[in-house]
């Protein structure tokens, strides 16, 4: 549960999981498949992932609260963002009128769009990175999926300097996150090679090679 708190606090599923009386039943099971769904989409794993959002969605269903289905959808939005490959986020834009302010700023946020005024609304992880946009900023998030999810964001508004690709490739091998790796490699030995940097594009395409081979039969892609 740790491992995932700063990105599942977006969603503020869990916000009663340590009060008393014991949060209910869907909230439990919600926040669970949320967890096991955005750990198979970085392992690559489409059939657990789509059971396991599937479950999340129908749990929290079980609210009539489009507001909080909307907060579930940034996760996964979040998530895709980490592993570069952003688009709309339909889930979230299909509920946006019922969600709060913090949620729809991250949803902007998450986009590309957010405006200086959101940076206070957004997870206290993601705020200096909105407002200084720098790879110093990125290397104080602790959280690994925080940290990529902060990457992602820099890559789709232009700001995303070697050493912020540098570190979103780092931070993805040490958690062994097949798909957003892969992208994270890619893309890195795309711009060595249009910087005429053999050495560099080779020893990156070595490593995707690696991950590509672990890949085998989990669904695993760089998108």
């Amino acid at each position: 549960m740790k491992r995932y708190a700063p990105l599942l606090a977006c969603a503020a599923l869990l916000a009663a999981c340590s009060s008393k009386p014991p949060a209910p039943d869907w909230q439990m099971n919600a926040h669970a498949s949320a967890q096991k769904a955005v750990e198979a989409y970085l392992s690559g794993n489409a059939r657990v992932e789509k059971l396991e959002w599937d479950r999340a969605r129908a749990e929290v269903a079980r609210t009539g609260r489009p507001d909080l289905l909307a907060r579930l959808e940034l996760v996964r939005c979040a998530a895709q963002v980490a592993s570069l490959a952003p688009g709309p986020c339909a889930g979230f834009e299909a509920l946006r009128a019922d969600a709060a302010e913090p949620e729809r700023a991250y949803a902007d946020y998450l986009a590309g769009r957010a405006q200086p005024q959101q940076a206070p609304l957004l997870p206290e992880a993601q705020r200096k990175v909105a407002v200084s946009g720098d790879a110093g900023a990125l290397a104080a998030i602790e959280e690994p999926l925080s940290r990529l999810v902060a990457a992602g964001v820099l890559f789709q508004t232009g700001r995303a300097s070697p050493a912020v690709m540098a570190a979103a490739t780092e931070t993805a091998s040490a958690q062994g996150w097949r798909r957003p790796l892969m992208a994270w490699l890619v893309l890195q030995a795309q711009r060595a090679e249009a910087a005429g940097d053999v050495e560099a594009a080779a020893a990156l395409r070595r490593r995707l090679a690696i991950v590509e081979l672990s890949a085998g039969g989990t669904g695993a892609g760089s998108r």
